[in-house]
């Protein structure tokens, strides 16, 4: 009985022993911004919810081989001029060792540059491709000759992202639309960052899938009422029409082309995947056909398939704790921060180590958004068949048909 006493506390020490060398050493600091508050609040919530889910389950884990992990979250309330002012506080007050973010692709492409000038790796959680491509190679691609079939060959070199590109998602579509015979479609998109860049590429890429624009419209990203641009659209002979946004305007597209009862079919980009916005459109999304990772539909996929392991402890962990359905925003916070937690395993905590590690040993490492491949002159990882074509049925996410 004696014996089984000295047992019983000497367990009891060691485990208050453990714990207090956790909390009294110093943490490892991730700089994280995201646009929690502001038009973008529904893909930064999610991603915020999402770090602080990781942040518990690395340090009860016993931190980062016996080191903690402080996720410094700042909120840039939709607002490239905040982004900036966050980036800089990290880097120059919080000493953090890399950033994630930030949401959208505007403040990702204000952050960038004061990243790459600091030699700190970031990694955002934003779409386009000119994120990680440097400006004069993406003028490059768009202005040659053969703009349809041109790729990047270089990166940024501290710059990452988890999303798959406006240039994936694109010819996810295309593949899509030639599957089902049509080569005939209006694009209609916003006048921000997001817009613009899939714009471009839904232009750029059109000769390659022999897909034939009919319009081109734009709108507003406060604006309410897309009638007129859509009537155009149908006005235009197209077989269908592209939506390029993210937030409430998608709504309101959705919306839009519900009440005019097209009749064409209508294809929302990858910033469609929030569950929020088939309950925001009120029954208008029924049939909207979008290109999604498989997060959304994760318990429809076999068991065997190489992202199931992450998808499934992933969604019914945050579901469990918040209550409400992932989205695909808070699984691209959940790559990038799982993807620097394993690289600071392996290298540890200085910077071009960690750069270097991301960029050239990242091989077939499944995450929310895909199975991903890193390399020089890829810094997403990621390629077309990372998508699946989702369409709404029933208020619900399925596979389009």
């Amino acid at each position: 009985m004696k014996k089984l006493y000295w047992i019983f506390l000497g367990a009891i020490l060691l485990t208050f022993s453990l714990a207090g060398l956790l909390m009294a050493a110093e943490p490892i600091k991730i700089g994280f911004i995201a646009s929690i508050t502001g038009p973008a609040s529904f893909l930064g919530e999610p991603e915020k919810n999402t770090a602080l889910l990781i942040q518990d389950w690395i340090n009860k884990e016993g931190g980062i081989k016996g080191t903690p992990v402080e996720i410094i979250i700042e909120d840039s309330k939709s607002e490239e001029s905040q982004a900036v002012l966050a980036t800089k506080k990290l880097i120059e007050r919080e000493k953090v060792v890399a950033v994630v973010g930030s949401s959208t692709t505007g403040e990702s492409m204000a952050m960038a540059p004061i990243c790459e000038k600091a030699q700190i790796p970031m990694i955002s959680m934003a779409a386009a491709l000119q994120i990680v491509t440097p400006a004069d190679e993406y003028k490059r691609i768009v202005e040659s000759p053969k703009a349809a079939f041109e790729v990047p060959k270089t990166q940024r070199p501290w710059i990452f992202k988890t999303p798959q590109t406006d240039t994936q998602a694109v010819e996810a579509i295309y593949n899509y639309l030639k599957k089902k015979g049509i080569s005939k479609v209006g694009i209609i998109s916003v006048s921000a960052a997001f817009g613009d860049s899939g714009r471009k590429e839904l232009k750029r890429l059109a000769p390659k899938f022999g897909i034939t624009l009919t319009a081109d419209e734009v709108y507003g990203p406060k604006d309410s009422d897309m009638t007129a641009q859509l009537t155009r659209v149908k006005a235009s002979g197209a077989q269908g029409v592209i939506n390029w946004s993210v937030g409430p305007v998608q709504v309101v597209v959705t919306k839009n082309w519900k009440a005019l009862a097209m009749g064409i079919p209508l294809y929302q980009s990858h910033g469609f995947g929030s569950k929020k916005n088939i309950e925001l459109a009120g029954g208008a999304a029924e049939g909207v056909i979008s290109p999604l990772g498989r997060l959304v539909v994760w318990d429809k996929l076999p068991k065997n398939h190489p992202q199931y392991t992450v998808l499934s402890k992933y969604a019914q962990e945050f579901e469990k704790k918040y209550k409400a359905e992932v989205s695909t925003f808070g699984g691209h916070g959940y790559d990038a921060l799982m993807m620097l937690i394993e690289t600071i395993k392996n290298v540890g905590t200085d910077k071009t180590k960690i750069r270097d590690y991301i960029e050239n040993h990242i091989k077939k490492w499944p995450g929310t958004g895909g199975v991903f491949n890193m390399s020089p002159t890829d810094h997403t990882g990621l390629d077309h068949t990372a998508f699946e074509m989702i369409q709404v049925v029933k208020g619900d996410w399925e596979f389009a048909k």
